[in-house]
């Protein structure tokens, strides 16, 4: 006759590897919770942009996207975001959209929390800030958006376009509404007075990355030398072998890093917070820093 305990043993054991992967569990989302969701990552490069002019060169652009405060994002996470950037020491800071999130949390919230984020962003140290919308805020209130970030220091420029300038030489930022939510125009944001002018390129600000295929099939696209967007979190969650565990619309073809599509390089910035879950995995936060080289 068997033991009496040899029964109990498969349950034991079944138990066992339960308790295991529970724990295994528990550990992976404390750590894309806590530990991977904080620890940003500054991903420096040069930007060589043909036709800038020589007394551009050297300057430093500090581009952060995605933020979506405060539904994930804390705004103590915000704050170490700015004072990271500040030790940059950036001459410029352009935002490239999504400040908020109107989801699990109420409307009203989306909206408090649009003025919070901008005024803990009027504390960057640098010459000039420039915004464009990306699809969260258009949702909550893209009025309400502006207003925040303008009021607290921050140039938005949705479907605009602004020229920077620097010792008798210029080039020019063409800021879009958001392809997603809103209405995105290649004449207004880039007329037809600025382009084609020698040594003033034109770079644009696009939350949506994959509207680049739609901007390059317009005239206006020609003009277009360097595009600047986030919306994809560069996936949040990577898993092994699946890859992003969600894409979002119109950022599904262009995932993260840089792309050279013709005479326009595009540059897919992974973001700072998270959406959907508090989440993220093999795809850490990133502030992009690039400084301008003339070809």
């Amino acid at each position: 006759m068997a033991p009496p305990h040899s029964l109990a043993a498969p349950n034991r054991s079944r138990r066992g590897f339960l308790k295991a992967m529970l724990c295994g569990a528990a550990g992976l989302a404390f750590y894309a919770g806590e530990v991977e969701r904080h620890r940003i990552e500054t991903t420096r490069q040069d930007l060589r942009i043909a036709g800038l002019a020589a007394s551009f060169d050297g300057m430093r652009i500090a581009q952060l996207s995605d933020l979506h405060l405060d539904e994930f994002t804390e705004p103590f996470f915000l704050r170490t975001i700015v004072d990271r950037v500040n030790r940059l020491n950036p001459d410029i800071v352009l935002l490239t959209g999504d400040y908020v999130t109107w989801g699990v949390s109420t409307r009203k919230f989306a909206e408090g929390a649009a003025w919070q984020c901008a005024n803990i962003l009027a504390g960057l140290h640098c010459r000039d800030r420039y915004a464009i919308l990306g699809n969260h805020d258009v949702m909550v209130d893209p009025e309400l958006v502006k207003t925040a970030l303008f009021d607290n220091g921050t140039k938005v420029l949705v479907n605009a376009c602004e020229p920077i300038e620097r010792s008798g030489a210029r080039f020019w930022l063409a800021g879009f509404d958001d392809p997603v939510e809103g209405d995105p125009d290649p004449e207004a944001a880039i007329p037809s007075r600025i382009r084609k002018i020698p040594n003033e390129p034109v770079v644009v600000l696009c939350h949506a990355p994959d509207y680049a295929d739609d901007l390059l099939a317009h005239p206006a696209g020609k003009a277009a030398k360097v595009m600047l967007s986030g919306h994809t979190h560069g996936g949040q969650v990577r898993l092994p072998l699946l890859g992003a565990a969600f894409l979002p619309p119109l950022g599904k073809k262009y995932l993260e890093g840089w792309f050279h599509l013709g005479e326009m390089q595009l540059y897919v910035n992974r973001g700072l917070g998270a959406v959907g879950v508090p989440f993220r995995f093999d795809c850490p936060p990133e502030i992009a820093l690039f400084t301008l080289r003339s070809s």
